[in-house]
């Protein structure tokens, strides 16, 4: 039965990633965990070959579009490998309900920002940029950053990527969506690499199956923003997000201290 919930968790996780350029992928870990029975550390190395995979793919139809900046998606990610491996070795030896408040914690604070990014941009906040005046210490820190996120809770990084592209390297939001979905798939690639090899084992049925509904899913994201709002999705992912850490929080904070 736990299978069952493969198709619709895969096509949700797609989709928030092929249409925001992230999201999705901070939903991964914890439907690997709470209800397909995964233990932390192998849903966080689940996660990245999802993630990993889905986001290639959603690069595709962005690709099509003009909307992916391939050299500097390559730098990011290439910069965020030290990253990466810092957050993947730090994982493997903390708890699984220390690892799962973190991440816990973690949503908060990324539907905290995406609360924060709808009501500027309901007050007119420009989401534009223009792509010069890059500072390559800003570069590097935001890079690794992202890769120490990326390698320690397992997940793409596209909440944090897409505000860095738009910051850091001055880039549209279109651009930035597209652009972030080739960084989380160089992310998650380095990341699970320096997985590999720490007695973690995965379930390839689960994680093959929710990685090609989630491939579908991205595609049929990427044709959902054009006929919804960003903002309407933002905002129904908040809620999602938002819940999901309150009953992630409700299951493993209490055992800290108890």
């Amino acid at each position: 039965m736990a299978l069952l919930w493969v198709v619709p968790l895969g096509l949700i996780v797609g989709l928030a990633l092929g249409s925001l350029g992230g999201g999705g992928s901070i939903l991964t870990v914890p439907a690997l965990v709470y209800l397909l029975g995964q233990s932390p550390q192998a849903a966080t190395t689940g996660s990245l070959i999802i993630v990993g995979l889905t986001s290639l793919a959603g690069t595709l139809p962005h690709r099509r579009k003009g909307n992916v900046r391939v050299t500097q998606g390559l730098i990011f990610g290439a910069l965020g490998i030290v990253g990466s491996f810092v957050g993947a070795r730090l994982a493997a030896g903390v708890a699984p309900e220390v690892l799962m408040s973190a991440f816990a914690g973690l949503m908060f604070v990324v539907g905290a920002l995406m609360i924060r990014k709808v009501r500027r941009a309901g007050r007119g906040g420009g989401s534009g940029g223009s792509e010069t005046g890059v500072r390559p210490v800003r570069l590097v820190l935001a890079a690794t950053g992202v890769g120490l996120l990326t390698g320690f809770f397992g997940v793409g990084g596209g909440f944090a990527v897409v505000p860095a592209l738009v910051l850091v390297l001055g880039l549209s939001m279109p651009v930035a969506v597209g652009t972030s979905l080739l960084v989380i798939a160089i992310n998650s690639a380095t990341a699970l690499v320096f997985r590999l090899g720490s007695g973690v084992e995965i379930d390839w049925l689960v994680v093959g199956a929710f990685s090609v509904f989630a491939v579908i899913g991205s595609l049929l994201g990427a044709r959902v923003t054009q006929r919804i709002s960003a903002t309407t999705l933002t905002k129904a992912f908040i809620v999602m997000l938002l819940a999901v850490a309150v009953y992630m929080a409700v299951m493993n904070v209490p055992t800290l201290f108890g």
